[in-house]
């Protein structure tokens, strides 16, 4: 994290000056499986706490990698969802070649320039932050020291839960 503090330039705590940042568009880049959501969250997490002037003037980005490479005879399609590449499958008129792409290590620099560098093809969504109390509340309880309330949430949103096994 002290890399890129002193790549953004703007410094941080009480030195911060929003003034001298050098960027106006961070993206923050993770693996689309869990753990590159876990990255991501703890990101998130640092910009919200320690510099939410970058979020609320627009600045963060989040890009979106593919999860999986298909090609059908040499039609070649790159999807971000399970049911996306379930439909993609059944519409093949030849056997689909499906590729995982567990991160974005995986992609030689040709399919990551594509799929998520490149300003004409990516998929970037801005970090918004719309009601602030709301997401003050869930970082502190998701983030938080205190165990009990997280571990709460954590049993009740069990069953709805997205993972990537």
């Amino acid at each position: 994290m002290k890399d890129l503090i002193i790549a953004l330039g703007s410094g941080i705590g009480e030195t911060i000056d929003y003034a001298k940042l050098r960027y106006h568009r961070i993206i923050i880049m993770t693996d689309a499986d869990v753990d590159g959501e876990h990255i991501k969250t703890l990101v998130l997490t640092f910009f919200y706490r320690h510099m939410p002037e970058i979020i609320a003037k627009g600045f963060l980005y989040i890009a979106k990698p593919p999860l999986y490479r298909i090609q059908s005879g040499k039609e070649v399609s790159y999807v971000y969802t399970e049911d996306e590449k379930n439909d993609i499958i059944k519409k093949a008129k030849t056997q689909a070649k499906v590729q995982r792409f567990k991160g974005l290590g995986e992609m030689d620099a040709i399919q990551l320039w594509d799929t998520t560098m490149d300003p004409k093809t990516r998929i970037l969504k801005q970090v918004e932050i719309a009601e602030l109390d709301e997401a003050d509340r869930m970082f502190t309880m998701l983030m938080g020291e205190e165990v009990a309330p997280r571990k709460k949430f954590i049993q009740t949103h069990a069953q709805s839960a997205n993972l990537d096994i």
